[in-house]
């Protein structure tokens, strides 16, 4: 796993606002790479950092999505990108995975470390556990919410709850 610091480094080398607020997002949520770039201005709560993804009640797919949250970094970037991004899209990233993967190979080239979408994923459940979040809600905040009733009920799954337990985790990249 990268270090906070290969995370800063890498950070500062990205060329755009939108680069760095989509790394901020992966870092921060957990979430998937084609989850961000469906993400729609509906399925994120800026003031509460919370981001429902559009597939997040569908049933027919193997990739499940929930409720995650953001931290106060990325809620900075975001807010700004929002704000100077052509407003006739719904989509938050209206850009393909190619432009992502440009991005982050321009600032690995420059650096000398690899990060990807998928690292920074991996980078997450990693951080929530050293910082005492349990297996059962990591694996919520990315997308893996227990399909039987038991499991269900033995947990509270609630986006409150959630981001009570997001925000006691304070995760943080320390990019700024």
């Amino acid at each position: 796993m990268p270090s906070k610091q290969d995370l800063q480094r890498l950070f500062k080398e990205l060329d755009s606002l939108r680069d760095r607020t989509a790394f901020l997002l992966f870092a921060t949520s957990g979430i998937r790479r084609n989850e961000l770039l469906s993400l729609t201005v509906k399925d994120i709560d800026l003031e509460k950092r919370q981001i429902t993804p559009n597939n997040a009640h569908k049933t027919n797919t193997t990739k499940k999505s929930y409720v995650t949250f953001f931290n106060t970094e990325a809620q900075r970037y975001l807010k700004q990108y929002s704000d100077n991004k052509r407003k006739d899209n719904t989509r938050i990233f209206p850009f393909t995975e190619t432009a992502i993967r440009r991005g982050f190979t321009r600032a690995s080239k420059k650096t000398g470390i690899h990060i990807t979408p998928q690292v920074l994923r991996l980078w997450f459940n990693c951080e929530l556990g050293k910082h005492g979040i349990p297996d059962r809600y990591v694996n919520a905040f990315c997308g893996h919410v227990p399909n039987s009733v038991i499991a269900k009920h033995c947990s509270d799954y609630s986006p409150d709850s959630l981001k009570e337990i997001y925000d006691k985790a304070n995760l943080t990249t320390g990019v700024y």
